[in-house]
């Protein structure tokens, strides 16, 4: 018998209180999806699931005369949030399917814990841990642990029909915890109903989609995922622009210590077109912040790794530390992919390397002058004023900002006479 009672997190008093609380009077509780499978990879584990037996009502009624906090977070489909000692638990009732569309299912309230575990999509998410810390498997997960195989319960494309967005999950999960190829079976019901991620809502595609590129390397993932044309479906923009760029993405950011950027890795694999990328943004239901990212990332300048810090520096100036910073990141990535038993690659990496770094510790300079002091000076207000600002500003940045504020105010003085 796996345990995982040794845990540290297990041994966590909260969850021993929420054990108490659901296991008490015939009812039972039991730890269930990532919680259990990261315990047993011996990966860290964060937000702690618990199905039970007893229905929400009971959770709740059960929680008020305990004195423990209870949430409704989602009661129509089971679930209630207890908060013990500070800590979230979402306790869901076990559930079966009375009806599905692909998007969401009806479901009727159970006390059949097999039955629970075959509604769920794959054969390591359903994996249950009780309160001696024992872990249940009713499905065959635990071998697919082991295997690091990432397979659907029962017949994938029947998994797949229930809730479309499980393609998405399948390549995710194979991101995360898969070796090797992908399950065959999983990989043909995916492709075939690849046409259906259509039907499925903008954020929760995005959702999926930005956990699978926040994954340690999504290169395999995204592979597969092209091999089988579901990246198409999702991110046209990527048919005739590749992934190619992504292992030596992957290989930088561990060779430099970068945190997993998931907006950097599409940027790696989308072109860099502003017009497509706005389309992109909407169409994906990006974040405003997200959506600029992108934004200023297309838009800015290409960078040549032989610039001076003088000539860097106006360029940041004119377009933004930001979309050049990611500009040098793809590029640097490019540039270490190529450099091996190349001596101009591994230069130009070095290059490309000062100049990430004088970007991330470069803060704009101020213009010394405003549109108030060109009034001041005689100008009515109006377009004007717009103009000769600018034509300072000019001035002032290919001088490399070095004009102070009273050099500026006589170059104004001149340009009013």
């Amino acid at each position: 018998m796996t345990s995982l009672a040794h845990e540290a997190w297990f041994k966590d008093p909260a969850l021993a209180r929420v054990f108490s609380l659901l296991n008490a009077d015939g009812g039972e509780g039991r730890v269930v999806g990532g919680a259990v499978r990261n315990g047993i990879m011996g990966l860290p584990v964060s937000d702690i699931d618990v199905a039970t037996t007893l229905t929400p009502d009971a959770v709740i009624e059960r929680a008020a005369a305990a004195g423990i906090k209870a949430i409704p977070t989602g009661v129509e489909h089971g679930t209630v949030t207890l908060v013990v000692d500070g800590k979230p638990f979402e306790v869901t009732t076990l559930r079966t399917d009375v009806e599905t569309d692909g998007r969401r299912a009806k479901v009727a309230f159970s006390t059949d814990w097999q039955t629970d575990a075959e509604r769920r999509d794959l054969t390591i998410n359903a994996l249950y841990l009780d309160s001696a810390g024992d872990v249940i498997d009713l499905i065959g997960g635990l071998a697919d642990i082991e295997k690091r195989n990432i397979r659907f319960i029962g017949d994938a494309s029947t998994r797949i029909a229930e809730d479309y967005l499980r393609i998405l999950r399948f390549f995710r999960f194979f991101a995360y915890y898969g070796s090797g190829r992908p399950d065959a079976d999983g990989l043909r019901a995916c492709a075939a109903a690849k046409s259906k991620l259509g039907t499925l809502s903008a954020e929760r595609v995005w959702s999926e989609l930005r956990k699978l590129l926040s994954a340690g390397d999504p290169g395999r993932a995204l592979l597969w995922m092209r091999q089988v044309t579901v990246l198409a479906e999702i991110l046209p923009e990527t048919e005739k622009w590749g992934i190619d760029a992504i292992p030596a993405l992957i290989a930088t950011e561990k060779a430099l210590g970068w945190k997993p950027d998931p907006l950097l890795r599409l940027a790696a694999i989308v072109p860099p077109d502003a017009a497509r990328l706005e389309k992109m943004a909407a169409r994906l239901k990006l974040s405003n912040a997200e959506a600029a990212y992108l934004k200023s990332w297309a838009n800015a300048a290409p960078v040549n790794d032989e610039l001076s810090s003088a000539a860097f520096e106006r360029l940041l100036y004119r377009n933004g530390a930001d979309g050049i910073a990611t500009r040098l990141k793809l590029a640097l990535a490019l540039a270490r992919g190529k450099a091996e038993g190349d001596m101009s690659e591994m230069a130009r990496s070095g290059r490309l390397g000062k100049l990430l770094d004088h970007a991330a510790q470069w803060t704009k300079p101020q213009l010394p002058i405003s549109g108030s002091d060109v009034v001041a000076a005689g100008i009515p207000a109006g377009r004007r004023v717009g103009e000769i600002l600018a034509a300072l500003e000019d001035q002032w940045v290919e001088g490399n900002f070095r004009s102070d504020r009273a050099a500026l105010l006589a170059r104004l003085d001149e340009l009013v006479s």
